[in-house]
Order: C-alpha cells, then sequence, then structure tokens
C-alpha cells in the first residue's frame, strides 16, 4: 500500500529504540522510552511549509502524529510542525 500525506503533513518509520544496552542488559518494552526519531518515507504537497525530504532522519514532538501500520511496519503521519530537527 502507498500513503501520499497531504498539505503540511510527513510520513515517517518510526526506528525502534536498542532493547539491550552496552553492557548487555535486557530492557522491557513497557520500561523503554517511547521512540522519538524516525526516517521520512514521504512529504506533503506543500512544498513551502516543508523544510525535510524524504530519507532524512528526524527528531519529533513525543506524543504526536497518527500511527499506522503499513506493511506490517509502523509508520507517523505528523504535522510539519511537530518535527523538531533534522539529525545528520
Amino acid at each position: 500500500m502507498k500513503v501520499n500525506p497531504l498539505g503540511d503533513r510527513i510520513l515517517i518509520k518510526i526506528i525502534e529504540s536498542e532493547s539491550k544496552t552496552a553492557g548487555g542488559i535486557l530492557i522491557p518494552q513497557t520500561a523503554q522510552e517511547k521512540t522519538q526519531t524516525g526516517i521520512v518515507v514521504a512529504v506533503g504537497t506543500d512544498k513551502d511549509a516543508i523544510k525535510v525530504k524524504e530519507k532524512d532522519k528526524v527528531m519529533y514532538d513525543k506524543y504526536a502524529g497518527t500511527q499506522i501500520k503499513l506493511d506490517g511496519e509502523d509508520h507517523l503521519i505528523l504535522k510539519m510542525s511537530d518535527i523538531l530537527a533534522i539529525i545528520e
């Protein structure tokens, strides 16, 4: 399935956080912080408002967006204002 966001919205693929520390300790899913980074998959039609491009790694607001599942993977549809930074 292909999803094309409209307006100033962005589709990102959520990057899952590590479930193991550097020392090898496993962290249960319930104790992990909610992930706040993702990879831009598609951008909306408002080219003036959108400051990111496909394949950018971004940091977003903790409780922002609408979560959807595409091809068995978690994605978010966010507004451009919910993007906090581009990670390089």
